[in-house]
């Protein structure tokens, strides 16, 4: 078998034992489980805990002992054994402390799997710029598979999505002892100091202005992300209270509709090449903003039935908001830093967008959502005005006897009946998205040079 099909097998599997929970788990936490939604925040923040100091871990292990690829299947092997454990778990604390032994072992395989790329092509005189974009495209096809058989086999809702995740890790674990050899670089020089051991020399770009305000940009950007990913199912899976939206195939099948997100992603990637030589790497990281103001805003005003078209329009619109960004400030990274610490660069670049922008983001939306999106109903009258029917609605008086409730003669709940005000939280987060995107646009100046991309290809 041919190197590249070797590694679009691992970059299938690489996401499909992700995108099998990180989309549905919210139907999971909030729909099964019925926890709360500030400690729903952690279960996201613990992804961007572990990447502050496992990526570094772990790369500082390939550097100097261990193969990367054996490193990379033992870590997925690990992973495989947690997700396993993690569906017998009952209580939200250790829930969460589960997941984030799962994610320390999850969150540095995205760039090792990159690295494990990137040495295969070299060694096999590959050019990575144009070979590599179609082989990651496979990790977003793995994403969408397995996006589609949690919700084609009813496991959205259920612990069975941590099973499909762990049997495909276990299976990437192995397959994973396998690749070609990665072995230790050893560029570390046994007499480095601590701040070179750890690849702690990059943060020294902290003191460039451009390099610095990138960084936070980055942050911020994570913490989009984070929103989307924690919450877009859940949106769509809620409308089901709705008594006119019930029996919507958007309501069945929420994940699959979701997973035109992924679709677009592929389809984007592709593009990249072209918007980076038309634009510049300051536009298309332009573009990209904007185009999370359009995510978050067409989700604001679409619903099942009439707004169906802005729903898959927000789907779209994904791809350019993800892709654009992640790509072209990797490549900003790549041209801007120097060969020596670039490794510890494009760490810093993943640090900020999915440890600190991840953390920060899953933590205040969260907290935020329980505080001042989260409407409280206390009888019939109220309750239906907000799910748009009339107090004698059998489905919505069955949503209300689902929840633990009864209802007295005059239409009062005996417990209050809690509900996200989605279309606030939406246009909350488009507002987020625009003042980073306008602050983006005014502060943080690079010219755009085509010799810039066109080094990047050797």
């Amino acid at each position: 078998m041919g190197i590249k099909n070797r590694l679009i097998i691992m970059s299938f599997l690489q996401f499909f034992v992700w995108g099998a929970w990180l989309i549905t788990i919210g139907n999971y936490w909030f729909g099964t489980k019925n926890w709360e939604g500030t400690q729903f925040g952690l279960v996201f923040g613990t992804m961007g805990i572990a990447s502050l100091f496992m990526p570094t871990l772990t790369g500082i292990i390939a550097d100097r002992w261990i193969n990367a690829e054996k490193l990379y299947g033992f870590l997925h092997i690990v992973y495989a054994l947690v997700l396993f454990g993690i569906a017998h778990v009952t209580t939200p604390d250790n829930f969460i402390y589960v997941m984030f032994a799962a994610m320390c072992c999850y969150m540095p395989t995205i760039a090792l799997s990159n690295s494990i790329s990137y040495t295969s092509l070299k060694l096999n005189n590959k050019n990575i710029v144009k070979d590599f974009p179609p082989i990651r495209v496979w990790g977003t096809i793995g994403f969408i598979a397995a996006m589609w058989i949690t919700n084609l086999s009813g496991s959205k809702a259920t612990e069975y999505q941590f099973y499909i995740a762990g049997v495909g890790a276990l299976i990437l674990g192995i397959y994973a002892f396998t690749l070609p050899k990665c072995e230790p670089q050893r560029l570390t020089k046994e007499d480095a100091t601590l701040t070179e051991t750890l690849g702690l020399e990059a943060f020294k770009l902290f003191g460039n202005y451009k390099m610095a305000l990138f960084f936070v940009f980055s942050m911020f950007l994570g913490g989009a992300l984070q929103l989307t990913n924690a919450y877009g199912d859940v949106f769509l899976d809620e409308f089901k209270h709705f008594p006119k939206y019930a029996d919507s195939f958007v309501i069945k099948y929420s994940t699959i509709i979701m997973s035109i997100s992924q679709v677009s992603e592929t389809l984007f990637i592709l593009a990249i090449p072209f918007f980076l030589r038309r634009f510049g790497i300051k536009q298309v990281m332009l573009i990209s903003m904007l185009a999370w103001v359009l995510r978050f805003g067409l989700f604001a005003f679409g619903d099942p039935v009439g707004g169906l078209w802005m729903i898959i329009m927000s789907c779209v619109v994904y791809g350019m908001a993800f892709d654009f960004f992640n790509i072209s400030g990797s490549l900003f990274v790549e041209s801007n830093t120097d060969s020596k610490i670039r490794s510890s660069a494009q760490g810093l670049f993943m640090m900020m967008t999915n440890g600190v922008g991840a953390v920060l983001g899953s933590l205040t939306s969260g907290w935020a959502i329980d505080r001042f999106f989260t409407k409280s109903f206390s009888n019939t009258t109220e309750l239906a005005g907000f799910l748009q029917t009339d107090t004698t609605n059998s489905k919505m008086l069955e949503f209300v006897k689902g929840q633990g409730n009864s209802v007295s003669t005059d239409g009062i709940f005996t417990n209050p009946i809690l509900m996200k005000d989605w279309h606030t939280i939406w246009l909350s987060f488009a507002a987020y998205a625009l003042v980073i995107a306008i602050a983006f646009a005014v502060l943080f100046k690079h010219k755009h040079d085509p010799k810039e991309i066109e080094n990047l290809s050797h």
